[in-house]
């Protein structure tokens, strides 16, 4: 007998919402709603240096204002590293990470070396979803150079993610929209697990979070689709539920640009404060996500 369906919508208290947060929690809430099932609402807030207070209550308010209720506590990130800690030690036991002391800095300058090296094919740059890969450069350390710099030196922690996919062999998950997908990992490079300020990253919490919740069904934006990938591997390592995905496309502006937090995408809190109707929003979003004109149009 398969698990009640429950959904989720987890945003970061980093901005406000905007039109295509709004577009996401919809349909999850809806899915659940058709299904008698739950609508859980969970607080992405790892970026501690981001988060602000203040935000947590807007999105709650932003919610409500679109009829979107939940009825068990919002989950918080922040309160859960003990967990993360755990699958990482989990995966440590594995064989399957290793520290990585390099900063952001340390990595771009190893990748333009590699463009520029007089024999290029001999270290060729692969690009992978979100640019190009990790080099590798501290895979390569011998075990009593990492011993050393661990406790001395910050570091990240990163997968083997050749050893990771030779271990688990053929994976796939199942999408609403493209059906079955071959899960491959590898295109991604030895992604960050645990970063150097806490201790883990998004792959990682966003995949032990989701089974400590009983999602059934995760609901979000086509641009977190490669993303899967990586955690259809860490479920199949951590030994966790594998949900059905429904990945939407994006609500776009003027220009097909999507909406972002940083491009001041207009938020659901200016909406209200200028007296659009919620309903009309509502309609409009269940109707097939239009762009953000046709949704200014609704003032």
């Amino acid at each position: 007998m398969s698990a009640p369906v429950a959904t989720r919508f987890a945003p970061s208290p980093t901005g406000l919402l905007h039109l295509g947060h709004a577009y996401s929690a919809l349909r999850a809430y809806d899915l659940a709603q058709e299904a008698g099932g739950r609508f859980l609402l969970r607080f992405e807030d790892i970026d501690t240096g981001r988060v602000r207070e203040h935000y947590y209550r807007q999105i709650e308010d932003d919610l409500r204002w679109l009829g979107i209720e939940w009825r068990e506590p919002p989950m918080l990130q922040s309160a859960r590293f003990d967990a993360y800690r755990a699958a990482l030690d989990r995966l440590k036991a594995m064989d399957l990470v290793y520290p990585c002391f390099c900063t952001r800095k340390d990595v771009a300058a190893e990748i333009a070396a590699s463009v520029s090296a007089p024999h290029p094919r001999s270290r060729p740059t692969v690009n992978g979803p979100d640019g190009p890969l990790y080099p590798g450069t501290c895979r390569a350390l011998d075990e009593d150079e990492r011993r050393r710099r661990v406790a001395a030196e910050p570091h990240a922690w990163r997968i083997d993610m050749a050893r990771a996919a030779a271990m688990t062999g053929p994976l796939s998950w199942i999408d609403s929209e493209a059906g079955s997908v071959a899960a491959t990992p590898e295109i991604h490079g030895d992604v960050v697990l645990a970063r150097k300020d806490v201790p883990t990253s998004y792959h990682l919490a966003v995949t032990v979070d989701d089974a400590a919740q009983g999602v059934t069904d995760v609901v979000r934006g086509a641009d977190l689709f490669a993303a899967t990938h990586v955690h259809r591997l860490l479920q199949h390592l951590l030994d966790l539920p594998v949900p059905h995905y429904h990945h939407h496309r994006l609500i776009t502006d003027a220009a097909g640009k999507r909406l972002a937090k940083r491009d001041d995408a207009r938020s659901l809190a200016a909406l209200r404060q200028a007296g659009t109707n919620a309903e009309g929003i509502r309609a409009a979003l269940r109707a097939g996500a239009p762009d953000i004109a046709g949704l200014e149009a609704l003032d």
